[in-house]
């Protein structure tokens, strides 16, 4: 019984991993800027994605922020796979609260695409071509709070974005469901998106850690990544 049990534990991951995603959180921009003229890079990812932002404090006050990625997973044996790409723009309120602790808002807006190609669907679905695409919108706030000194800084920070999906096109039929109005049914969903923040080095170059999560309160069970770890090179300089 012992036996079984693990072997429908193991079936059940394997199925979940080789369903279609349709999102995948990329990393927070945490710039943690303290005065007018810091400008912060970062190029960070992980074995499925690579991500460039960058950031300008416009004044002692405000700043600009904007990010980009691609996300491509290496296919499955089968054929199976999909892949995805972003491009986000932000400005918000940057405030030291003392010497160390930066506060920061920014308010935040978000274009993409993601595409899912599944040809193990084919065979079973005569006439399709396992394939399903859709333009992606997000906009939202993220708060940053975080401790920072001149080689070492960590922060913990929250997106809080709806996600939408529009331009849906394609037949990819999945669990005998047509991924388009599984798309269409989902195509709202309210974020919340946790993330924790370290970086370490030189005063200007530092190593880049980040662990994020993202809790879908729209639908718990919709079909994308819910957390990441990235590492990154970042540099600021004024």
């Amino acid at each position: 019984m012992k036996n079984l049990s693990i072997l429908s534990i193991l079936i059940v991951l394997v199925l979940t991993g080789c369903s279609p995603r349709y999102y995948t959180p990329n990393s927070h921009n945490v710039p943690l800027f303290s005065e007018q003229g810091e400008t912060n890079l970062t190029l960070a990812g992980s074995a499925t994605q690579i991500e460039l932002q960058g950031a300008y404090a416009v004044t002692n006050k405000f700043a600009v922020l904007a990010n980009g990625g691609a996300f491509i997973p290496t296919d499955e044996n089968n054929g199976n796979g999909g892949s995805g790409k972003f491009f986000e723009v932000g400005g918000g309120y940057f405030m030291p609260v003392s010497t160390d602790f930066v506060f920061e808002v920014y308010g935040i807006i978000g274009f993409g695409s993601v595409e899912n190609h599944r040809p193990s669907t084919i065979q079973e679905n005569p006439g399709t071509t396992g394939d399903i695409s859709a333009s992606v919108l997000r906009y939202g706030i993220q708060p940053n709070f975080g401790y920072k000194t001149k080689n070492f800084s960590v922060a913990v920070s929250s997106r809080i974005v709806n996600l939408n999906y529009n331009n849906i096109k394609g037949d990819l039929i999945y669990d005998e469901v047509a991924q388009s109005d599984y798309l269409k049914d989902n195509s709202s969903n309210f974020l919340i998106e946790p993330a924790l923040t370290i970086k370490g080095g030189f005063d200007n170059f530092k190593l880049q850690l980040q662990y994020g999560y993202s809790e879908n309160l729209s639908n718990s069970y919709f079909r994308q990544d819910k957390s990441y770890l990235t590492l990154g090179l970042n540099y600021n300089f004024k």
